[in-house]
């Protein structure tokens, strides 16, 4: 893994006697050493796995209709001043600590934890990463065989985390993805106050920009002369590249796109989207969940619920849109088994 350690610190974020947090920071970085290394490659592992992540910039939402609206820019301030070297890393870092105190006062299920900062390049970007581990309880045996009870960093459950593409905020400026963050399972809610305290704001939606994607495609193909395998070759081709990119934690990039998809017999797609309004980013990450629906069809209501690959749809399975109805050809042994027994009990 091609990571280059800048630097790094923790600080923690307890609570007091009286039920109040307060921010104990360390005055000086991590030492480097093995287990930093070990850490902040497997944050940055995991991180990049992560699905569904959201992407934003520092600013207000650009729904806000509100001009007296106001977003907190300390945590940007403070960043910026220390890449123009104008603060050092544990003065920002301390900063930082100090503001996501007060954002998390103010919220009665805040717990605290440790806050992580490190200053790394991976390729050829540089990063900011800033997450809120927990600790987790785990037991372990000592050399005189007892039991004994111990805290680490829960980084397998990375929920509450963030990373700056420094690099892509110094070159533009006015981009709206140059922030990514952890969306929890019931969307960007669950993080809102981590997201406060940094002044960010959600700015590019990736599941949208799949769907919007997938809607193109059947577009571009509903626009062409291709026969019915040529299409499902198109689609396994953009679900294949897509699939490939999130794999490798990289981009989907529309033109690099367009080629492959030229290869399959779809020509001038990106030509085809910028002339549509489609919304689409020249790059943006791709996102398997969404994109699935290029390989299945799948459904649930009313107590059925269905599931079949894309290719059986006009074959084995027939969708007939003027009586709303589904027929299957063929219908799966198993299936087939449990409903005969029923049909034989006389049900």
């Amino acid at each position: 893994m091609t990571i280059n350690i800048e630097t790094a610190i923790i600080h923690a974020i307890v609570a007091q006697n009286d039920g109040k947090l307060a921010c104990r920071l360390r005055p000086q970085p991590l030492n480097d050493s093995q287990a930093l290394t070990h850490t902040i490659e497997e944050l940055h592992r995991i991180y990049t796995a992560k699905p569904g992540k959201g992407y934003g910039f520092f600013g207000l939402p650009e729904s806000e209709t509100d001009t007296a609206a106001e977003v907190n820019t300390d945590f940007k301030e403070a960043l910026a001043a220390y890449r123009q070297n104008q603060l050092g890393f544990v003065e920002f870092s301390s900063k930082a600590g100090e503001l996501l105190q007060n954002e998390l006062a103010k919220y009665d299920f805040a717990q605290g934890g440790f806050l992580l900062l490190s200053s790394y390049s991976h390729l050829a970007d540089d990063y900011l990463f800033v997450a809120l581990l927990s600790a987790k309880q785990s037991l372990t045996v000592n050399d005189d065989m007892e039991l004994r009870q111990n805290d680490h960093l829960d980084l397998a459950n990375l929920q509450l985390a963030a990373r700056v593409n420094l690099s892509e905020w110094d070159a533009d400026p006015q981009s709206r993805k140059y922030i990514s963050f952890v969306k929890g399972r019931a969307g960007r809610k669950v993080a809102d106050f981590f997201l406060d305290f940094m002044g960010c704001s959600e700015g590019l939606n990736v599941k949208a920009q799949n769907k919007s994607l997938m809607v193109a495609v059947e577009d571009c193909v509903a626009a062409t002369e291709l026969d019915k395998e040529e299409r499902q070759q198109v689609r396994e081709v953009l679900f294949d590249y897509c699939s490939d990119k999130v794999d490798q934690g990289s981009s989907v990039k529309l033109p690099e796109l367009s080629e492959q998809l030229a290869q399959a017999g779809l020509d001038s797609f990106y030509d085809f989207t910028n002339a549509g309004e489609y919304g689409l980013e020249d790059e943006f990450d791709g996102d398997k969940a969404t994109l699935r629906q290029l390989k299945k069809f799948a459904g649930s209501g009313g107590g059925v619920s269905i599931s079949f690959d894309a290719s059986h749809l006009g074959e084995r399975v027939v969708y007939n849109t003027i009586h709303d109805t589904l027929t299957i050809k063929g219908v799966p042994p198993n299936l087939k088994d449990q409903l005969l027994r029923r049909l034989k009990g006389g049900d």
